[in-house]
C-alpha cells in the first residue's frame, strides 16, 4: 500500500464515488495519480495512458451504473484507475504480480470488468455486440466503449463504427484523444482529429457571438435565440465532424478530458440520445507526473523506476533481442538500398527506433494495423524491395490470413521479425507469444527460425538477406548470451547444432529453451548418470531430417517455450511417423491453456519448465 489515501481507501465501489462531494473530486484525482505512480514504479506497467484518463474514469463511474451498465476499454492497459474505483484498491499493490491483479481487464477478477481487452481496436466491436445482446433481451442498460485514438488506426474499429452507425444501435463511444498512442499516430485520421482539436475555439466564439448579438437593439435577443437553435448548423460550418456523422454517429466534442464536471454533463447528455454517440475527449498522456508528461511514449509501458528521477531500474546486462536485431538490420540496410522496415506502432518496443534514426525515410509506421502491414510488405516485395516487418508475436496473430494469402501463397521474400515469442511476463495471457510455432509451422513455403542466443540471431539476420521466399525469425523478449560457455559455430538452414553428445537420450531444444536444455543435461548426468545429447534446433522449418534419422536409436525429448499442441514436438512426431522411425518421443512445452501473468521465472516454475523440474520429468519418463 502506498501514500496517503484518505479518500481513495474508502471507495469500495462506484456507489461510494457517487456520494463523494463534487468539491473533493480534484483531490481524489491527485490521490489516484499518486497511487498510480507509486505502484507502477515498483511493479512496472502502463503509466502514461492511465495518468491521462483519471478524470475521465472518475466521471464515467459517477454517471453510469456499473456493473449493470457496461464499460469496455480499448486498449485494456488504461484500466488501472477503473480497478482502483471498483473495490480493488486494497489489492492494487499486487498489480502485474503472479497471482495478483492483472494489468488488463479480467472478467474472472471483477464483475466490473465487462470484457477482456489486451489488444487494440476491439472495444467498439465488442461493445456493439453487447449492445445488441441487450436489445435482443429487451434490456435498457448503457454500453460504453472507451477507445484511444491510436486504436482507430486499426481496421476493426472502422468495421465496427460502420456497422454501429448503420444499425442505429444505442451505443456510446468515447474517443480518448491524447495525440499519441504507443507511437506518434499516423495517417488521415490523426490529421482529422488534429483539425477537430482546433475547434475548441468554438466554445469561446459562442460566448462572444452571444455577447455581441445581445447588444444589438430590438433584434439582438431574437436573433441570438435563432442562432442558438441553429447552433448545430453553425457548428457544422466550423467543426469538421463529418467523419463520424457520415457513419451515423451523433458527435459531442471536443471535451476537456481533465474537467470532471464538463465530462459528467456531456456523459449525461449522451445517455439520453437514442442512437450511436461519439464523445471526443482531449486528454494528456502522463498528466500529473512531470516525467511522464515529458516522455509519454517512454512511460507508456515501463519497467520499475525511481519516482524522483524517472530512471528505470536496470534489469539485465545482456541486450534484448530487439536491439540486436536492429543493429543487424541497420547493417543490412547500409549494404542494400532495397531493405526497408515496417512497424505497427511499435518501433520502440521492437527496437526499430534505432533503424528509424539512421534511415527515417526507409521505415513505415502503419499504426495498429498488423494485417495491412503484412499485405503492404507483400506488395513491396512484389515490387522489388526487401521488407522486414518487426512485430510482437501476440499482435502478429491478427495478420495470419495476410501471411498465408498475400505472402506465402506467392512465395514473396518478406522477413517477419517476431518478437516476444514464448512467455513475456507480467502482461499476461493476451501478450504471451506461445502460439507462434503451432500457428506458423503448418504454413507452406514459410521458413521458420528460432535463435538460441544473440550470436545466432545475428547470423539469421545475415541469412535473411539471401532468402528467396517468406522467412520468420522468432525470438523472446529477453536477450540470451551464451558466447562464453558455448561458442557459436555458425548457422545453416535445415541443419541443427549438436552442442553436447550423449547416447541415452537426445534433448531437441528450440530457441530460449536451449540454455535450459544444457542445464538439464548436466543435472541428468550428475544425479542419475544419464548421458543426454543436446541439440539446438534453430531451423524449425526446414528441420534437420538427416540428424533425426541418425538419432533413431535413442529416446527424443523435444523442448519448446510454446504450446505442445501443434508445436515443434508435434512436427518431429509427424516426421518420425511418416519416415517409419520408432524412437520414443517425449514432447515438453506449455499445456493447452492460457497462462496467467507473472515473471518469466515464476511462470516457468508454475508450468514445471525450470531446469530442475525438467530433469526430474525426463528422468521419470525415461524410467517408465
Amino acid at each position: 500500500m502506498t501514500g496517503s489515501t484518505s479518500l481513495l481507501k474508502n471507495l469500495r465501489s462506484p456507489q461510494d464515488l457517487k456520494q463523494l462531494p463534487e468539491e473533493k473530486l480534484d483531490l481524489l484525482a491527485q490521490e489516484i495519480r499518486k497511487e498510480l505512480v507509486a505502484t507502477v514504479a515498483k511493479r512496472g506497467g502502463h503509466l502514461s495512458s492511465n495518468l491521462g484518463v483519471v478524470e475521465l474514469t472518475i466521471a464515467l463511474h459517477r454517471v453510469f451504473n456499473l456493473p449493470e451498465d457496461k464499460l469496455i476499454f480499448d486498449v485494456g492497459h488504461q484500466s488501472y484507475v477503473h480497478k482502483l474505483l471498483t473495490g480493488r484498491y486494497w489489492r492494487f499493490h499486487t498489480l502485474r504480480t503472479f497471482g495478483g491483479l492483472s494489468g488488463f481487464p479480467k472478467r474472472s477478477e471483477s464483475v466490473y470488468d465487462a470484457f477482456e481487452t489486451g489488444h487494440a481496436s476491439t472495444a467498439i466491436s465488442a461493445a456493439l455486440g453487447m449492445a445488441r445482446a441487450r436489445d435482443f433481451q429487451h434490456q435498457t442498460h448503457q454500453v460504453v466503449a472507451l477507445v484511444g485514438d491510436g486504436a482507430l488506426t486499426g481496421g476493426l474499429s472502422y468495421e465496427a463504427l460502420n456497422d454501429a452507425g448503420n444499425s442505429k444501435t444505442r451505443l456510446i463511444v468515447i474517443l480518448n484523444d491524447n495525440e499519441m498512442s504507443i507511437a506518434p499516430n499516423v495517417g488521415a485520421l490523426s490529421r482529422h482529429l488534429t483539425d477537430l482539436r482546433m475547434s475548441k475555439g468554438w466554445i469561446s466564439n459562442k460566448k462572444r457571438v452571444k455577447t455581441g448579438l445581445e447588444k444589438l437593439p430590438l433584434i439582438g435577443k431574437p436573433l441570438y435565440r435563432f442562432v442558438h437553435l441553429s447552433k448545430g448548423f453553425i457548428k457544422s460550418l466550423i467543426v469538421d465532424e463529418g467523419f463520424f456523422s457520415a457513419l451515423g454517429f451523433h458527435y459531442y466534442g471536443p471535451i476537456d478530458g481533465h474537467d470532471i464536471r464538463r465530462l459528467e454533463k456531456t456523459l449525461r447528455l449522451a445517455q439520453e440520445f437514442d442512437g450511436p454517440v461519439v464523445i471526443h475527449v482531449l486528454t494528456q498522456k502522463g498528466h500529473g507526473y512531470d516525467k511522464a508528461e515529458e516522455a509519454p511514449e517512454r512511460f507508456h509501458g515501463i519497467a520499475p523506476f525511481v519516482v524522483e528521477t524517472g530512471q528505470t531500474v536496470k534489469q539485465s546486462e545482456v541486450p534484448p533481442f530487439g536491439s540486436v536485431m536492429a543493429e543487424e538490420l541497420c547493417a543490412l540496410a547500409r549494404e542494400d538500398d532495397r531493405v526497408v522496415a515496417v512497424t505497427a506502432a511499435m518501433a520502440a518496443g521492437t527496437g526499430l527506433d534505432a533503424f528509424a534514426k539512421e534511415f527515417p525515410d526507409r521505415i513505415m509506421d502503419v499504426g495498429i494495423a498488423e494485417g495491412h502491414a503484412t499485405t503492404m510488405a507483400a506488395g513491396m516485395a512484389a515490387g522489388g524491395m526487401r521488407p522486414y516487418f518487426a512485430v510482437y508475436a501476440s499482435f502478429f496473430q491478427r495478420a495470419f490470413d495476410q501471411l498465408v494469402h498475400d505472402v506465402c501463397l506467392q512465395r514473396l521474400p518478406v522477413t517477419f521479425l517476431i518478437d516476444r515469442c514464448g512467455l513475456v511476463g507480467e502482461d499476461g495471457a493476451t501478450h504471451h507469444g506461445v502460439l507462434t510455432f503451432s500457428s506458423l509451422l503448418p504454413v507452406p513455403y514459410l521458413t521458420l527460425l528460432a535463435p538460441r542466443d544473440e550470436q545466432e540471431l545475428r547470423a539469421m539476420m545475415r541469412y535473411s538477406a539471401e532468402s528467396k521466399g517468406p522467412l520468420a525469425v522468432c525470438y523472446g523478449r529477453e536477450g540470451i548470451d551464451q558466447q562464453g560457455k558455448w561458442p557459436y559455430r555458425g548457422f545453416r538452414l535445415g541443419r541443427w547444432e549438436v552442442l553436447q553428445s550423449g547416447t541415452d537420450c537426445a534433448i531437441l531444444a528450440v530457441g530460449s529453451m536451449v540454455a535450459s536444455a544444457l542445464e538439464v543435461s548436466a543435472m541428468l548426468d550428475e544425479q542419475w548418470h544419464i548421458k543426454s545429447a543436446v541439440v539446438n534446433c534453430s531451423s524449425l522449418k526446414p528441420m534437420d531430417t538427416e540428424l533425426l534419422r541418425a538419432m533413431n536409436d535413442r529416446p527424443l525429448i523435444t523442448l519448446e517455450e510454446g504450446l505442445v499442441s501443434g508445436g515443434f514436438g508435434c512436427a518431429v512426431n509427424s516426421f518420425c511417423v511418416e519416415e517409419g522411425l520408432n524412437p520414443p518421443v517425449i514432447n515438453i512445452g506449455l499445456p493447452d491453456t492460457f497462462v496467467q501473468h507473472g515473471t518469466r521465472a515464476q511462470l516457468l516454475k508454475y508450468l514445471s519448465l525450470q531446469p530442475a523440474q525438467l530433469a526430474r520429468r525426463i528422468m521419470t519418463c525415461l524410467k517408465e
